[in-house]
């Protein structure tokens, strides 16, 4: 299968995006979800064993296929590492028929303007080459809004469109990802700003060109309709942000042309003392859920 096979199934594909990027910083809470406590590693080579282990218990899981899941997004460890003696990115495309995507953001600045900016990502051309030999169709980069500051939400999508270029230019696709937090008073009007920002950005773009956007789900239903129908945008994904799976569902389901990308929601219920039976019967209730929220719009 080809390129224009990843794009046609990240542009019509019928499921969601799985996020199975935790980094350094929230890998700990990560596995203690999991029911892995940290006394269990000792160094942080053992605490990314185990949680590589439970990102591959999760792709070689029966319903972890295209039918349902048509990317993930992967943390750059893991695009290094093996599932079933394979590459990862090798496993998911040719036996799971899933798109992977990379993280490349090296977190997060201190808020300043109501938003945290995206720390320098050094070397990025070469992580890039590296992803692309690895067979990653696109990336993934996340910054934070805190509140509905003008100033500092274009300050936001100019730096995410900027490094999007950067993507662009090594033939692959970026996942611009906004977040704002869910929890704000002033959400709404964040999400407003937010819009107009990046209908200006993406009206920049050249014709032939075209990003991903990783949205928090808003209070107003469809106040993203237009970034869903823009030319430039090949699809629009949400990320759970701390809303329960119920929750996130529901607000998912009521935004036409919305796809997940969940993270946390796509984990909760694994454990890793589970049998793999249970596991992969949990996997299967928790990523059918998902994927028929995300096929209701």
């Amino acid at each position: 299968m080809s390129k224009n096979d990843q794009i046609q199934q990240m542009q019509s594909g019928a499921g969601f995006i799985a996020a199975l990027d935790q980094s350094g910083g929230s890998t700990p809470k990560a596995l203690g979800l999991y029911g892995v406590d940290e006394s269990a590693y000792s160094s942080d080579a053992e605490m990314f064993d185990l949680i590589h282990a439970m990102r591959a218990r999760i792709a070689k899981a029966p319903a972890f296929k295209k039918e349902q899941v048509i990317g993930a997004i992967l943390f750059e460890m893991t695009m290094d590492r093996e599932i079933e003696g394979q590459p990862t990115a090798t496993y998911l495309w040719e036996e799971r028929g899933v798109v992977p995507f990379l993280k490349i953001d090296k977190g997060l600045e201190a808020e300043a303007d109501g938003v945290q900016l995206m720390k320098p990502i050094d070397g990025l051309d070469a992580t890039l080459e590296r992803g692309t030999r690895a067979g990653i169709f696109g990336t993934k980069m996340r910054s934070v809004i805190n509140k509905a500051s003008q100033s500092g939400i274009a300050a936001v999508v100019g730096q995410q469109f900027k490094v999007g270029e950067q993507v662009l230019s090594h033939g692959q696709v970026p996942i611009i990802e906004p977040e704002v937090t869910i929890s704000i008073a002033d959400k709404a009007e964040a999400e407003n700003i937010l819009l107009s920002e990046l209908t200006k950005s993406l009206d920049a773009m050249s014709d032939d060109k075209q990003v991903m956007l990783k949205l928090t789900l808003p209070e107003q239903t469809n106040l993203y309709q237009p970034l869903v129908d823009h030319p430039r945008v090949m699809r629009v994904v949400a990320l759970s942000g701390g809303y329960s799976r119920e929750e996130a569902n529901t607000r998912l389901s009521n935004n036409t042309g919305i796809i997940a990308s969940f993270s946390r929601a796509l984990t909760e219920g694994l454990s890793a003392g589970q049998s793999d039976d249970a596991f992969n019967t949990t996997i299967a209730a928790t990523i059918d859920s998902i994927a028929t929220a995300s096929n209701a719009g």
